[in-house]
């Protein structure tokens, strides 16, 4: 089939009769789910007799025939089934497919969505093989994808009667209705998720409310009621979080009620989603799969993506297990009394799987001494044992606080030692460092009753660190707080946005050795130099450390370091933190390291204040060579104009545009994905990691971790000179761009944002932010469990979701909302590489160094967009944020502003309307 066949005029909605099952089952499946397969009908499978009975009467008169779909042959959902896919081996994948069918799957999701795969192609691939498997074919396809193109690419070679998984109302009606009829036109049946243009439907009113909606405009589009299968989500429940608690229950509940409301439609949903806090437990999980199937089964429940192979005999789960289930699933209190999620979680440690190969390797270890034991376990970053060894260390020493100063202190030294020689990597100390708080807080209790401080007597020197006031990142001041902590320093953290007063308060009341800053926004190297300036008024003299990925040696040189008289150290990264603070608090090796530094910085000035610079042209010079516009490059008016809001965009749509070569150099890990994963040097670190930022994706998105908002706006734009006047709804706001001065040869322009709109006539432009919301519930729960690698992990991953998401937002605006690229094609590879028209430069970067600006594109996007709101410095709270303009025309790019002159910055105080030492102070780096 190469395209859809001519849709007939909708039709008045009428409501059929109800049907025998599903009507995209063959008759032979429907004689299979009606009466139970011996490997996996209802009755025989999952409940007693009295279940299957319960089944057939229950639903408000929904029949018994309870549909399996397999979830294996879905690269998201099946780590075997994604390497067969990646490696071309579409054979054995075919295997996983037959493997599924004959496990009891009535249906297989077929699912291509991964960053580094062509989709479309491999979709296409997989279902013409599939089809010429008589044993595979005989069951329907689910075609599963968040892009249209591939869906569209499945339905066009598949036979029979697939279904779409899904559509949703998440962009709008009109989007949706569109989606539904090419659905309709196929002759497919579709899956309709509980989504809208607010959100993700999490409660029973909401399930219900969207489903309704749904329901009455696709019947009214003269859709089949009987095509339609709503997938009111299923989450994760027993997370240890209270709004988690009914999850399960309004997902039970919502069936009832849409039955009721909605005549012959089916229902169906992730089960998988339900028992990922227990990932790794698959005996509690076959359970809560089987509890929940059987008592959603009666309430309407037609389908789920399962596992057909691993579903167990409800009368058969272990009574004490069943039962707990159940407590957690209905919501319901334990009958021994206590919580139903606690007394899940402590029962199933004894159904946990037994693994030889891990048993072995830990029978050989755990035989150690003690100390060789907590030094293993360090060393390892094992976290399973460390209470119990530090307790056993504990009880044969006079005093515990020994125990940190002899086992633990002596393998956080091999940790130290292996990581200033290469030979261990900051991901590996993170995890290390979260064995030795663990140790230490079982220890402190005990220290406390012997009017004891912890550690304090043997620590090396103690550090103060902040992230100065007005900036709200933190991550690399985390870690290298954590690699100072591993290697005996007591570090004194004061957090985010610290005034200065606060720093040189708590340096005097913890008697510091030391000072340590940390910044990532521009607007912070000036906030330094008065920690510095302030510090030489107070008469400090110990040293000052400054680190950060605004901050540089030469910037250290010429503005920090002589505000204040005591040492001034620039840190590139954790890796040094460790060798500049030995040095400091070393008798021997402290006066040559700041003599050293004092002599660097002194060159840097000398060598600064000699060498000319790269001559700059005038700003009339730079104007008259600007970049040439091309009104044939000129984006088109956008469909959709004015402010947006995507209030809660699924996570499970950006993992795969994840850019994961930031990630890995946020732990210091040198290299590009994937290549890194397989580098002989930090290989093995990096797969590691990867795999945990995996496990930790895949419960934000079964447990709903977080929330992604964000705002676009497009407005009429014109432009004067280098300034843009943009009409943001009654109002016109002045955006005064920067151009570059720096001389260029012939041929190259001098380039300004400013450029790329048209000078003679209107043109549009846009604006955006997006933010990850819901962070912090889950950083307490870390820090409370002292959890540090935990915590920078789920920040790192924040900050590349949000990068994400601003990519994917972008993406369609392109495609939809402006709508001047058309449908695109392009991998993730391509998305990074930005192969693509049109560009989102934001405030703060190159090509648009004026932080300042942000409040104005704030307050087009009307006011705290994508619930972001500014800093006095203007750093965006969440912290996982981005924002920027767009940019449509065909030629825009990148570039750096660089150094401009005297001339600019007076020309762009003036249009600012600012004082020019504000002005300066905005532009520092720019400026000779």
């Amino acid at each position: 089939m190469s395209a859809p066949p001519v849709r007939p005029e909708p039709t008045p909605p009428v409501r059929p009769e109800p049907v025998e099952g599903p009507s995209f089952l063959s008759e032979q499946e429907k004689d299979r789910a009606s009466t139970g397969s011996a490997r996996t009908g209802v009755g025989e499978s999952i409940g007693t007799d009295e279940g299957a009975q319960s089944q057939t009467e229950g639903g408000g008169g929904v029949s018994s025939t309870f549909v399996n779909i397999g979830e294996r042959t879905n690269v998201t959902g099946s780590a075997k089934f994604k390497k067969l896919i990646m490696a071309d081996d579409y054979t054995a994948a075919v295997e996983v497919a037959r493997s599924q069918v004959e496990n009891g799957a009535q249906i297989i999701d077929v699912n291509m969505d991964e960053g580094l795969l062509d989709a479309e192609a491999a979709m296409v691939t997989f279902l013409k093989l599939i089809a010429a498997e008589p044993d595979i074919a005989r069951v329907p396809i689910m075609i599963d994808s968040s892009k249209w193109s591939v869906i569209e690419a499945g339905l066009k070679c598949v036979s029979g009667k697939p279904i779409v998984n899904s559509i949703s109302m998440k962009e709008g009606e009109a989007e949706f209705l569109a989606h539904a009829r090419l659905v309709r036109d196929y002759g497919a049946a579709v899956v309709v998720m509980a989504f809208d243009e607010t959100g993700q439907a999490d409660t029973r009113e909401r399930k219900v409310e969207i489903c309704a909606r749904a329901y009455e405009l696709l019947v009214a589009e003269g859709f089949p009621p009987e095509d339609i299968i709503f997938d009111p989500n299923i989450f994760a429940i027993a997370t240890g979080i209270d709004e988690h608690r009914r999850y399960a229950l309004d997902f039970i509940e919502a069936c009832r009620e849409i039955k009721r409301s909605c005549p012959h439609v089916h229902i169906s949903g992730g089960l998988s989603n339900l028992s990922f806090s227990f990932r790794g437990n698959e005996p509690v999980r076959r359970a809560m799969h089987s509890v929940f199937l059987y008592h959603a089964i009666p309430a309407g429940l037609d389908m789920a993506i399962v596992n057909a192979g691993q579903l167990d005999v409800y009368d058969t789960i272990d009574a004490e297990l069943r039962e707990a289930c159940e407590d957690v699933i209905l919501d319901r209190a334990p009958k021994a009394g206590g919580d139903a999620t606690e007394r899940l979680v402590t029962l199933a440690e004894k159904y946990l799987g037994s693994d030889p190969v891990r048993e072995k390797a830990e029978a050989e270890w755990r035989g150690w001494s003690v100390q060789k034991r907590l030094e293993h376990a360090l060393v390892k970053g094992i976290d399973a044992f460390v209470v119990a060894d530090t307790e056993e260390a504990r009880l044969v020493t006079a005093r515990p606080i020994e125990v940190i100063e002899g086992p633990l202190m002596d393998g956080m030294n091999v940790v130290g030692d292996l990581f200033g020689s290469g030979k261990m990597f900051l991901p590996q100390v993170v995890k290390s460092a979260r064995v030795m708080k663990k140790a230490v807080a079982h220890l402190i209790p005990y220290i406390e009753a012997e009017k004891e401080k912890s550690g304090v007597s043997t620590a090396k020197g103690r550090i103060v660190m902040a992230t100065v006031k007005g900036d709200v990142h933190d991550i690399g001041k985390n870690i290298v707080g954590v690699v100072l902590q591993c290697n005996g320093y007591e570090v004194i953290d004061l957090g985010v946005m610290v005034p200065w007063a606060d720093i040189l308060k708590a340096a005097n009341e913890n008697d510091a050795d030391m000072i340590g800053l940390s910044g990532l926004i521009t607007p912070s190297l000036d906030e330094m130099v008065t920690v510095a300036t302030e510090m030489q008024r107070g008469a400090f003299t110990l040293p000052l450390l400054i680190g950060g990925a605004t901050t540089s040696k030469v910037h250290t040189a010429l503005r920090i370091d002589p505000a204040y008289e005591g040492p001034v150290i620039h840190v590139v990264d954790a890796s040094r933190a460790v060798g500049v603070a030995s040095s400091l608090v070393s008798d021997t090796q402290c006066a040559p390291l700041i003599e050293k530094t004092r002599a660097d910085y002194h060159d840097i000035r000398e060598t600064r204040a000699g060498r000319g610079h790269s001559a700059l042209a005038t700003l009339a010079e730079a104007r008259a060579n600007c970049f040439a516009f091309d009104p044939a490059g000129k984006a088109p008016p956008p469909r959709r104009p004015g402010v947006h809001g995507f209030n809660d965009w699924p996570l499970r749509e950006l993992r795969d545009g994840i850019d994961w070569t930031p990630f890995f150099r946020a732990w210091e890990l040198a290299g590009t994905y994937p290549a890194i994963l397989t580098d002989p040097v930090v290989g093995e670190s990096a797969s590691s990691l990867f795999a945990d930022a995996q496990g930790m994706l895949d419960k934000m998105v079964a447990e709903h971790w977080l929330t992604l908002r964000g705002t676009v706006g497009l407005w009429r734009c014109r432009r004067e000179e280098d300034d843009l006047f943009v009409l943001a709804g009654n109002d016109e706001t002045r955006l005064p761009m920067l151009r570059q001065q720096v001389k260029k040869r012939e041929g190259r322009a001098n380039m300004c944002l400013a450029d790329f709109i048209d000078p003679e006539g209107e043109d549009w432009i846009g604006g955006f932010a997006v933010a990850v919301h819901g962070i912090e519930p889950h950083l307490a729960r870390f820090k409370a469990d002292n959890d540090d690698y935990s915590d920078i992990l789920l920040k790192a991953l924040a900050d590349r979701l949000a990068e994400a998401f601003a990519e994917r937002l972008h993406g369609h605006v392109r495609e939809s909302v402006w709508g001047y690229a058309g449908v695109e094609h392009l991998t993730n590879a391509e998305l990074i590489r930005e192969s693509y028209a049109g560009i989102r430069p934001a405030p703060g970067y190159p090509a648009c160094p004026d932080h300042s600006l942000k409040p104005a594109l704030f307050k087009m996007l009307g006011g705290a967009p994508a619930g972001v709101t500014l800093t006095e410095s203007f750093a965006m709270l969440p912290a996982s944020a981005v924002s920027g303009f767009y940019f449509g025309h065909r030629d825009s790019q990148y570039f750096g502003v660089a150094r401009i002159g005297r001339d600019q910055l007076e020309d762009y105080a003036a249009r600012r309307e600012v004082p020019i030492e504000e002005a300066e102070r905005w532009l520092r780096p720019n400026l000779d």
